[in-house]
């Protein structure tokens, strides 16, 4: 046997795969409060700001210029600038000071005041906070669909699948860049069988986001990057300026934006200015707010793991989305990209937008496995869905993903492979094979998909941009292929667009088709009983999830009419046959419940104590205790009628005790509390010892096995058992001797 340490044991965790280093202010690696952190400062000399955060007007950079010109209201300034830290830090978390107000005086803060604000908070401050500053009233959820296949029949399945299970928005990206348009489409079509109104986008190079965008075959964008030193934006050939003039080109083609800002990117680049993540952070935000967005995707994104690297990171991440909310952005909070190997650490880092809700809880669930998840694997995927909407149903909290039935599943996912291939089929597209199509269906990930002729594909997709394939376009091959449901749909989108109204901040289209944002459902949270409660039909909703048993079911509780599967022999009396070992069963054994929580047949395990019984020399009688359900007093009532003085007593859930006549009914010989590990065997060896103890002889330990999880699996099903145990009994009824039935 190789030994192993306590040390290396704990080497071998996932956990230790990752690096945490100590802080070093020198190349930003510290989370929050760098000493490099400007001062809050705001001087106005005439009308003009002549000082930024302890900056001289001479001296600022490209963002303190964009943001002193677009992003400050100075009368606001005058009055919010002054108030202290520990002041406005107390107004986010008191429900007496309303939304509006709050975010009226986050017009006139400069980015360091909002960074020391949030460094007089603690998470869960923060968190209170968060619920009150969230722009949408309902948190939503945001989806990923990709594969390395990029295939359209699964990329249409998954989208159809993603929009059912509640999801607001949907992003996909691709391997190969010229695949974007067949990619767009697909989703589209996906999307729009799976729920119509789910808005959809495909992550690519800016020429080719805004040209699918205004094809109408995307609806919103979130890859205008900004960065929160100028080195930054240097090296991203970009300016604030440039950015907002390209968020002005999506929005006039009714394409609804965000800007993507994330902790640690600076570090990460080399640029940090020695400044911390936060203070960083909060210049990005407060420039995207200066260029006119409606929203930020933020919350580390894709540099997550390097401030998690650091004290206080995640509560920096949680810091920052906070910050964008206050300034009356719409939140897409970074769950997305892997934060940490470890599945406690992931978790935690989640809670913070979990609990209080943002407008997007991740900015792109991934609903495909890992493997497929070509943004470079999600936080939380395919394989975490029934966790998700079990915390959501555990929490009573709307984490924006609701339960799904897979035969519902499997048939919205065969409508969506359908509608997609009937598309290719009337643009004249490489065939989408009925193959792929079931395939797509049922498959765990493109690993489980036909190849396809990929070079036939790119080709096709050229064709999309070269005869400038519309949304519309969609619509009619749509409805020529007979899914006339999904064409209107889609046709919808088209319709939307132009009425524009999705560009309000935080804004989805709802169940009903109507927009949603914090125009026309704003938070209105201001205290207890107050904003978005999960209570009605949406609480039913999250409850149901598909795993969910009837305590009649989950207790297996079998429809008998009355009928048990032993004849009564007549009332049990005391006998003196010494050689005599008494099986007690109980009120509900053989009757309503045929089965130990082990899943073994009642008649097998009393069949294995009597051979037990008798291979320790000793003969068995079989009676029912109806009286009580406790095993203690099923065991001492069968030991008082034993000629021997010994008795076994057994529940229906199979918990066993060998009981003498002379102790007191809470005491015992052997108790066998284990049910759900206990084996036949082990019920073998219980009846061989009460023989033991009955003839004078020397019982030996009953070999059983240690189950740790053993509560967590089976509590409920205990709980339930013993509860149909319970109301099987008859008060005062005498116990009755049996026989066992012979096999059916």
């Amino acid at each position: 046997m190789t030994a192993k340490t306590r040390a290396a044991e704990r080497l071998a965790r996932a956990l230790r795969l990752e690096s945490l280093i100590s802080p070093d202010p020198s190349l930003g690696l510290v989370a929050m409060k760098s000493p490099n952190d400007p001062t809050p400062s705001l001087v106005i000399d005439d009308g003009i700001v002549i000082e930024l955060d302890s900056k001289a007007s001479n001296d600022f950079d490209l963002i303190d210029r964009f943001v002193v010109a677009h992003g400050l209201d100075l009368e606001i300034a005058q009055t919010a600038m002054p108030l202290a830290d520990e002041e406005l830090a107390r107004m986010l978390v008191d429900v007496n000071v309303s939304r509006d107000e709050l975010v009226r005086l986050s017009r006139g803060l400069t980015p360091a005041k909002l960074t020391a604000v949030m460094s007089t908070l603690d998470p869960v401050e923060m968190m209170f906070a968060m619920k009150k500053l969230r722009a949408r009233k309902r948190p939503r959820n945001q989806a990923h669909v990709t594969n390395r296949k990029e295939n359209p029949a699964l990329l249409a399945a998954d989208a159809a699948e993603a929009a059912a299970r509640g999801f607001a928005e949907i992003e996909t990206t691709v391997g190969v860049s010229r695949y974007a348009p067949l990619n767009a489409i697909s989703i589209l079509v996906g999307s729009q069988t799976g729920r119509p109104g789910v808005l959809t986008q495909c992550a690519v190079e800016e020429r080719r986001s805004l040209q699918l965008g205004i094809q109408g075959l995307t609806t919103y964008a979130e890859t205008l990057s900004v960065y929160g030193t100028d080195a930054c934006f240097v090296d991203g050939d970009d300016t604030p300026w440039s950015k907002a003039f390209l968020a002005s080109a999506y929005a006039s083609r009714g394409v609804k934006i965000r800007f993507t800002s994330g902790s640690g990117s600076e570090a990460l680049m080399g640029y940090s200015e020695g400044k911390s993540m936060l203070y960083l952070e909060s210049r990005c935000l407060s420039l995207i707010r200066a260029a006119g967005s409606q929203g930020a995707q933020n919350g580390g994104v894709s540099t997550v793991a390097l401030p998690l690297a650091l004290p206080g990171g995640t509560k920096s991440i949680l810091a920052e989305n906070l910050i964008a909310a206050w300034l009356d952005l719409e939140v897409a909070s970074g769950n997305d990209a892997i934060a940490s190997h470890s599945s406690i650490r992931k978790t935690a880092k989640l809670m913070g937008q979990f609990l209080p809700g943002t407008d997007f809880v991740t900015s792109g669930y991934s609903v495909m496995p890992k493997y497929d998840n070509m943004f470079g694997g999600g936080n939380f995927d395919s394989d975490d869905l029934d966790e998700w909407t079990t915390i959501q149903r555990d929490w009573q909290v709307d984490g924006g993903i609701q339960p799904l039935s897979e035969e519902d599943a499997l048939k919205i996912r065969r409508k969506a492979a359908r509608a997609i291939q009937g598309v290719f089929e009337e643009f004249g597209f490489p065939q989408v094979s009925d193959e792929e199509v079931e395939a797509a269906v049922t498959a765990y990930s493109s690993r489980d998909i036909p190849d396809r002729d990929r070079a036939a594909d790119v080709e096709a997709a050229d064709t999309v941009f070269s005869k400038r394939v519309s949304g519309v376009d969609v619509a009619r091959a749509l409805d020529r292929s007979g899914f006339s449901d999904v064409a209107e749909a889609v046709l919808a989108m088209q319709r939307l667009r132009v009425s524009a109204d999705y560009l309000q901040t935080s804004a989805v289209v709802g169940e009903d088709g109507e927009v949603e944002s914090a125009i026309n459902h704003p938070n209105d949270y201001s205290g207890p009983g107050s904003g978005h409660r999960l209570t009605g039909d949406r609480w039913d909703r999250l409850q149901a999830l598909p795993h969910v048993q009837t305590s009649t079911a989950a207790a297996g509780v079998e429809n008998t009419d009355g009928q048990f599967r032993f004849d009564v022999v007549g009332e049990a009396r005391v006998r003196h046959d010494v050689a005599e070992v008494v099986v007690a069963i109980g009120p509900a054994f053989l009757g309503s419940l045929r089965h130990t929580i082990g899943g073994l047949g009642h008649r097998q395990v009393i069949e294995a104590i009597v051979e037990g019984v008798r291979s320790g020399g000793a003969e068995a009688r079989l009676v029912q205790v109806r009286r009580t359900s406790d095993v203690g007093f099923i065991a001492h009532d069968a030991a008082v009628l034993s000629g021997a003085d010994i008795g076994i007593g057994i529940q229906s859930k199979g918990t066993a005790v060998i009981h003498r006549a002379d102790l007191e009914p809470l005491d015992n010989l052997e108790l066998f509390g284990m049910a759900p590990v206990l084996t036949l065997d082990s019920y073998r060896a219980i009846g061989s010892n009460a023989a033991a103890y009955a003839m004078l002889g020397q019982p030996s330990p009953v070999p059983t096995e240690i189950d740790n999880f053993a509560r967590v699996k089976h509590i409920v099903r205990t709980t339930l058992m013993h509860a149909v145990e319970t109301g099987a009994v008859a008060n005062d009824a005498p116990p009755i001797e049996i026989e066992l039935l012979p096999s059916s």
